[in-house]
């Protein structure tokens, strides 16, 4: 929670922006720009240029590639303002987010230097401050000629993407990232301002909670306080200001607790705690596990001058990582039960934050909850988020992964860069400690495993002028004095309530493979990049935080900003709106088998010889069927592997995809993309992510175990077996019936079994051979229903969709107007798999509240569309905007 006193006055309004080195930019708008254009603060530079008619939009086209300008520019803000005298005693200028390497003047005096994106900067300038008129002046230099500057000074540190990030604390994603765009310029991006105050102000206020054996819930709340004379000495009597006591008191409100405790900061100290007890105190929950009660707390100054207020919930919080027979688990317990972590990780919703407010972040929490996830992973490559991300986090009760923003790259340790991670990390983890979302505080991002496996590392950080290293080598520091020394000191000091991991992946054995699926926690990045998504299978993760697959946004958002004629996969603007390497290739190679002929490994050669990977069927004849297959595939894939993590419970205590959204339109690994429009993966997640799932599973026999055959490799699963899982709280009683059918609806076999779970229990029922085995794959599916509420019906598909005998046309369709947009009913024919609406094909604004759903023969289900546009209803029923995995049949 960001503290903003009553007494902060927020600089708004007047500013403009100037470039100090306008011969760098385009010739057309140099004068423009060095003579200064209004400028919005909080606000980016970018945006202005927008605003002022120099640049068009950044997201449009291929404009990224010509404003990579705006990021070698200095660029400079300047405000005149009035300021009269109040009688405070102090008058403090705030800058709650500079980005980044900035200079601070007023009146022509130096005020301070800023040198990190991530922390708040405060100065004291009661000796600059003139009565009536003032100059503000922030001078911000090039992130990017910052970061090639200091990489000469200190040396190279090695790095993913083009840019030298890792030299300055300025967000990663910034520079550029294999979903993002390259918009690395500067901005007073958070309000700016003067504090004016006397006697004392709240510099810090730390509410931690703890809940007793007994259902006491117990808030200590550590009070820090600045004093009026900690300052610059203006009046001889502030320098026995820190000798007066500060007395204060802590008011704990909610579900029939109101209760105010008093405490002092004694004479000399700046610091001082109190407990409260609350007698059965309302526990918070994750979101399926229970409610999400939250405490009002407020912490005043008996004088009345400094004041904050927040939130609580009172739960415990720990994570078992004792060794057991497969490796060492990473189980998340809250309040003291086991909770199954699903969900996905989180990059900016913004390229440009400045512009990200509470509705923005309320739409992405809404595809969070609604998808049945409980966790989300705030990405280390990215931003500490507002506080509005994490009071949603506990209003709603998602867990929070935290990341420290370190990410895929060795750091510094020299004093300066020590400096500024230790100011930003005391800060993010005095604001963000009352949360009670927050659950897991991770050191960095994929730092250990770049470190232990990535080529070049260790030989770009060897100087033999240091000390020798375990390796026998001097080496230069890369990082690990953060996630080893500093942040868990931190924790401990600031914050022990809250569960530390140095880094993801994390195998806890220090420098060595650290990316284990037996251990803790696991990234699975071959599936995408090399591999078929079968290799799921192959992984026995005990909790997998990043993984995932591509697909192109939605169609309205993709062809708003790519313009090709034609639009083709690897069109000129297309591939500017794909920033993984090799990204649309490898969507393409990635179908084989599944959407297309052949195999992920099959090659052809172009005449010269080289390698071409692309074979004729990869190359769709319609590029709206290319767009439908790459989110189909999309949705299958990541369907196929976390049904298999989910499978694995309790071994299995996570899974979290990458990515739930995007900062900008492009083609990514993103569910929801930027537009708003939920791709096929989120409704898919909808129901792999249902708190109570039931899947088909391979399965390996007793008999294959006994058989020593497979000796010193994995064995082949012979069986197929009914996985019934319930992560609630709640037990769950009745008959599953299973049957083989034809895709016309024959049954061929049928299996009744009866299942009793306990609250936060599963188990695996294996399929009788009648069922489980196949005569005509192409044309057999396996139907398992439910005859109580609480799981959805399970299909489990013997066939890839290339081969099995599906009719391309399955559906008769009916839409109509209805009060607040359409109804559309479906009713199958013959067997509809996967079928999805896009209906933003019919209007941009439009949503709908179902998606890949499978009907049988006969069967019906009608969706809700919301649209506010006046459209012909059978628009909706189109052969290119209702889609199937039957339609690629034809």
């Amino acid at each position: 929670m960001t503290y903003t006193p009553q007494t902060f006055a927020a600089l708004t309004d007047g500013w403009n922006v100037r470039a100090l080195n306008p011969q760098l930019a385009p010739e057309n708008v140099r004068d423009r720009i060095a003579a200064g254009i209004p400028a919005n603060v909080p606000g980016e530079v970018t945006l202005d240029l927008v605003a002022a008619g120099l640049i068009d939009e950044p997201f449009d086209g291929d404009n990224e590639q010509h404003q990579q300008w705006i990021g070698d520019i200095d660029w400079q803000y300047r405000l005149v303002f009035d300021w009269h005298d109040d009688g405070k005693t102090r008058h403090d200028l705030v800058a709650y987010g500079l980005d980044t390497v900035a200079t601070i003047t007023l009146n022509g005096q130096l005020v301070g230097t800023a040198q990190n994106y991530h922390r708040t900067y405060r100065w004291d300038i009661r000796g600059q401050l003139r009565e009536g008129e003032n100059l503000l002046v922030v001078t911000f230099a090039s992130s990017v000629r910052e970061s090639d500057r200091r990489e000469q000074e200190l040396g190279y540190y090695p790095h993913t993407e083009h840019h030298a990030f890792n030299q300055l604390r300025k967000p990663s994603y910034q520079f550029g990232w294999d979903w993002g765009i390259d918009v690395s310029a500067a901005g007073i991006w958070q309000q700016i301002g003067i504090d004016s105050w006397s006697g004392e102000r709240l510099k810090a206020v730390r509410p931690l909670v703890d809940v007793l054996a007994d259902g006491t819930g117990v808030l200590n709340c550590t009070v820090e306080i600045e004093r009026a004379g900690a300052g610059r000495v203006m009046n001889p009597m502030d320098a026995h200001a820190g000798q007066t006591p500060v007395p204060f008191s802590v008011r704990l409100d909610g579900h029939g607790t109101n209760v105010t405790v008093s405490g002092t900061v004694e004479a000399g100290r700046d610091s001082a705690t109190v407990s409260v007890a609350v007698p059965d105190a309302k526990l918070w929950w994750p979101v399926g596990y229970g409610d999400q009660p939250l405490y009002d707390i407020r912490v005043a100054t008996d004088d009345g001058e400094a004041a904050w207020s927040g939130r609580v919930g009172f739960r415990t919080i720990r994570v078992d990582t004792r060794a057991d027979e497969v490796g060492r688990p990473f189980q998340i317990y809250v309040n003291n039960v086991p909770v199954h972590a699903r969900g996905y990780n989180w990059v900016p919703i913004d390229a440009f934050m400045s512009r990200a407010d509470r509705a923005f972040y309320a739409k992405r929490f809404r595809d969070l909850v609604e998808s049945n996830s409980n966790m989300v992973r705030a990405w280390g490559g990215s931003i500490y988020e507002s506080d509005d991300f994490y009071d949603l986090a506990d209003e709603l009760g998602i867990m929070v992964w935290q990341d420290f923003m370190l990410a895929c790259a060795a750091y510094p340790e020299d004093a300066a860069t020590r400096a500024e991670i230790e100011s930003e990390a005391r800060e993010q983890i005095t604001r963000l400690c009352p949360h009670p979302s927050l659950v897991v505080w991770n050191g960095s991002n994929e730092n250990y495993v770049a470190y232990a496996q990535w080529g070049g590392y260790k030989q770009a950080l060897r100087d033999d002028d240091k000390p020798a290293n375990a390796y026998g080598y001097g080496e230069k520091g890369w990082g690990n004095y953060y996630y080893a020394q500093l942040f868990p000191q931190l924790l401990a000091e600031l914050d022990p309530t809250h569960v530390y991991l140095p880094s993801s992946p994390m195998s806890f054995t220090e420098f060595t493979d650290a990316n284990l699926d037996t251990d803790g926690t696991m990234h699975i990045w071959d599936v995408w990049n090399r591999v078929d998504y079968r290799k799921y299978a192959d992984y026995t993760p005990r909790f997998a935080d990043e993984f995932g697959y591509q697909a192109p946004p939605a169609w309205s958002t993709l062809t708003r900003v790519v313009h090709d004629e034609p639009l083709d996969p690897f069109g000129k603007q297309m591939l500017v709106h794909q920033k993984a390497m090799g990204g649309n290739y490898k969507l393409a190679r990635g179908m084989r088998s599944h959407l297309t002929p052949g195999d992920i490994d099959d090659v052809s050669f172009n005449a010269d010889g080289t390698r071409n990977w692309l074979i004729p069927t990869d190359r769709w004849d319609d590029i709206e069927d290319w767009h439908w297959a790459c989110q189909l595939q999309q949705a299958q894939a990541i369907r196929f592997g976390v049904e298999h993590m989910r499978s694995l419970e309790p071994v299995n205590a996570g899974a979290l995809i990458w990515q739930l959204n995007d900062d900008w339109p492009v083609v990514s690994w993103a569910a929801v993309d930027y537009d708003g429009h939920r791709k096929p993966m989120w409704y898919a997640s909808r129901d792999f992510f249902a708190p109570r799932l039931a899947t088909i599973q391979p399965r390996i026999s007793d008999k294959q175990w006994d058989d020593r055959s497979w000796e010193g490799k994995r064995p082949a699963a012979d069986k197929l077996a009914l996985v019934v899982l319930n992560d609630t709280r709640e037990p769950w009683t009745g008959t599953w019936t299973v049957e083989r059918r034809t895709l016309e609806g024959d049954v061929l076999a049928s299996q009744q079994v009866n299942v009793s779970l306990d609250a936060i229990s599963h188990t695996t029922v294996y399929l009788d051979a009648d069922i489980a085995e196949f005569r005509d794959a192409s044309d057999e599916i396996i139907v398992a229903t439910a005859d109580q509420p609480g799981f959805a019906r399970v299909i489990y598909n013997a066939a890839e969709v290339v081969d099995q005998k599906l009719q391309a046309d399955p559906l008769d369709v009916q839409v109509a107007k209805a009060e607040h947009g359409y109804t559309m009913t479906l009713t199958a024919r013959a067997y509809a798999r996967d079928v999805f609406c896009m209906v933003d094909k019919v209007d941009a604004e439009a949503s709908i509240d179902g998606g890949m759903v499978t009907l049988l023969p006969g069967e019906s289900v009608t969706w809700s569309i919301d649209c506010d546009a006046d459209v012909e209803p059978q628009r909706f029923a189109a052969a290119n905007v209702l889609r199937s995995a039957n339609d690629l049949k034809r």
